[in-house]
């Protein structure tokens, strides 16, 4: 099944950052995306998952044009069929990781899976306050809240900047477990070449365009 379908994309803001990108994503799949800073990954990222209108182009998820769509359409894809890991946590401060987690499952209607949060080794901080953990254990809350969601396209943008290298390699062979065992898909922006390798393709954005490396 084919989760992700971009055609001809074009975007810019004082200069053009993409041009004619276009790429479609399946089940069990993934797609890893590098580049130098301000190429503009970040960006395709955006649009592809939901966020940012292209100013040309057409996305589809699931078959569907979101961009065709009222915020009242989108709100069940978003809240439901994907999943995003951002650069930045995005966690509430003044709620605690297990609070966190909750609510991401009660807006996706599924219960939290703890066996999860034993594998991302989140268990003996769960009670604290987000200001209470570090940026690793912040980012590991935040990886396993998107994944609470049982989310079938996950989109992660530098899922592991902020992990030490042993922590960052047991994370991430738990998200593509996730992806082969759920059917779903990523969508992954990073700067380590390393990781992107792990992914079944890997593209690199220069001058505007996805050039196939891998």
């Amino acid at each position: 099944m084919k989760l992700l379908q971009a055609t001809h994309i074009f975007h810019s803001f004082d200069y053009p950052l993409l041009e004619d990108i276009s790429l479609s994503l399946d089940e069990r799949e993934s797609i890893a995306v590098v580049g130098v800073s301000g190429s503009g990954k970040s960006t395709l990222l955006h649009i592809l998952s939901t966020l940012l209108p292209p100013q040309r182009g057409s996305v589809e998820l699931f078959g569907k044009d979101i961009y065709h769509k009222d915020h009242r359409e989108l709100l069940p894809i978003r809240r439901k069929k994907i999943g995003i890991v951002f650069q930045s946590h995005y966690l509430f401060k003044g709620f605690s990781a297990l609070e966190n987690i909750e609510v991401a499952a009660l807006l996706a209607q599924t219960q939290i899976d703890f066996e999860l949060l034993r594998a991302f080794g989140i268990e003996r901080v769960i009670h604290k306050k987000v200001t209470q953990l570090s940026g690793g254990e912040q980012q590991r809350v935040s990886i396993a809240r998107v994944l609470t969601k049982r989310p079938k396209l996950l989109f992660a943008d530098e899922p592991t900047g902020n992990l030490d290298q042993k922590t960052a390699s047991e994370v991430m062979e738990k998200v593509f477990e996730y992806i082969d065992t759920m059917g779903a898909g990523l969508f992954l922006v990073t700067h380590d070449l390393d990781l992107a390798k792990r992914c079944d393709r890997v593209y690199k954005l220069e001058e505007r365009r996805l050039i196939p490396i891998k």
